[in-house]
């Protein structure tokens, strides 16, 4: 591999040669194996004589550090006699972040996978139908035309972008035109584009309380005053909502993470506000696909008249969270400020991605994946839940949901949760507190407990695995 060295003085050049090498090998950046350029390169590049590299490479080599082959070149000892990874300077004078920036807002899943994988929002990528993915993945590569390998629009795939706005005009009665549509990575980053679309420094925005982390970081990130609302029954609670909010971020279909849908009266008091407040109601239809039982109400999308709510939807739960794909719906009075907002974040998504996904939803391959997958996830649900009605009647109490990859249920009992979870981890059990969706106090407790990861003979010994750890 290409490797740097530099000489700044012209005092010991041979040592300052060792110095650098002997950093790299110890510290990992050149690897046990790996090929040193040969001594008349490297002298040549620095412009010394080739007996100071020799030196120096002589000394490493009598240290233990160098092999030389003959015929083949010198290189970094299969086990070097020292080891001990980088080792990073004391930061004495650390860059200053904002504020907002100096704790995390979000932490990081542990990736290892557990013996019972009962994790919240985890799709089963062992259903996915990898070989026509790949299928479809390796067609747009061999067709990319060459000015579609060039910079291309922030908007997205134009094919992408049609099929989205006919799929979510079928499926959710979100009427749109394909301009009206923004391909993103991710639903995140379409909060994200809307927040410095939308939101200064200071404006107030309304989540929901419990909520959705990721959607809360993003705005806090921005500089807005984020405030919960609390939720009930019928979902959020609008008359909580605080005067002069600018933004309301909700998840009217399947609320995160209690799963009630907002009640049709809910919908008509939030659109009505959103009207004389001339607030912008983000509506974040994230696994509204995956529905067991009962017609799905009309999104806000559908009902608003006055073009106040912006739809995201996300391909994670319903594809592969690893693809990235998201999409957003705005108004046109929006398109360009949108599509300015991800001009400026990374230009632009994976153009052969964003193709396959667009054949992928035009061949019908995504609907069939979709009742596929809504079967097993169905049968999931329900053994979740009858094995929850009988063996834990006493202590548990199940919110009704009728959708989506997970329940939420309310602990009876006085117990520490986050001690439950802790033991359930150490048995073999991936499940969450409800109180880490909690962001304005510990709130009421409970679990919530995911399906999409587990397969279906896998549900019940895993419960009664948890049920162990409760005792």
């Amino acid at each position: 591999m290409e490797f740097h060295v530099g000489l700044t003085s012209s005092g010991d050049l041979a040592a300052s040669i060792y110095r650098q090498l002997h950093e790299a090998i110890v510290s990992g950046r050149l690897a046990p194996g790996e090929r040193v350029p040969p001594s008349r390169e490297l002298a040549w590049r620095l412009a010394v004589s080739r007996n100071t590299v020799t030196a120096a490479y002589d000394r490493l080599t009598a240290e233990g550090f160098l092999v030389a082959r003959v015929g083949a070149g010198t290189f970094v000892c299969a086990e070097p006699p020292v080891r001990t990874g980088v080792t990073a300077a004391p930061d004495a004078d650390p860059i200053p972040v904002r504020p907002a920036w100096r704790t995390p807002m979000m932490s990081f899943e542990d990736t290892r996978v557990a013996e019972f994988d009962f994790r919240v929002g985890v799709p089963d990528v062992r259903r996915f139908p990898m070989t026509a993915w790949r299928r479809l993945v390796g067609r747009e590569l061999r067709e990319l035309p060459p000015e579609a390998a060039a910079y291309g629009h922030p908007a997205g795939h134009p094919g992408l972008r049609a099929e989205i706005a006919r799929h979510v005009g079928l499926s959710r009665s979100v009427l749109a035109d394909p301009e009206d549509v923004l391909v993103t990575q991710g639903a995140q980053q379409a909060l994200d584009v809307l927040g410095r679309v939308l939101v200064g420094p200071g404006d107030r925005v309304a989540v929901e309380e419990p909520g959705y982390p990721p959607a809360r970081a993003v705005f806090a990130a921005l500089g807005a005053r984020v405030t919960g609302v609390p939720v009930d029954g019928e979902g959020l609670v609008v008359s909580a909502i605080p005067s002069a909010t600018r933004l309301v971020y909700t998840t009217p279909s399947h609320q995160f993470p209690l799963g009630m849908p907002m009640s049709l009266r809910r919908r008509g008091e939030l659109l009505a506000w959103a009207h004389r407040q001339r607030a912008v109601v983000v509506e974040d239809d994230y696994d509204s696909e995956f529905r067991f039982s009962e017609r799905p109400l009309e999104p806000l999308h559908g009902l608003d008249r006055g073009r106040r709510v912006l739809y995201v939807g996300s391909f994670a739960k319903t594809m592969l969270p690893a693809l990235r794909l998201g999409f957003l719906v705005v108004p046109p009075s929006l398109r360009s400020a949108v599509r300015a907002a991800r001009a400026l974040t990374d230009r632009q998504g994976d153009p052969a991605t964003q193709g396959a996904m667009a054949a992928f939803l035009s061949e019908g391959l995504f609907s069939r994946h979709l009742r596929r997958a809504t079967r097993e996830y169905a049968a999931r649900h329900e053994r979740v839940l009858s094995v929850l009605r009988r063996d834990f009647h006493d202590t548990l109490e199940v919110v009704p949901a009728t959708a989506g990859l997970h329940l939420a249920a309310w602990l009876r009992v006085p117990v520490d949760v986050d001690a439950l979870v802790a033991r359930a981890t150490a048995a073999g059990v991936a499940v969450e507190s409800l109180g880490g969706y909690h962001a304005e106090g510990p709130g009421r407790p409970g679990l919530a407990i995911g399906y999409g990861a587990i397969e279906l003979d896998r549900v019940e010994p895993g419960l009664r695995r948890l049920a162990a750890s409760m005792a």
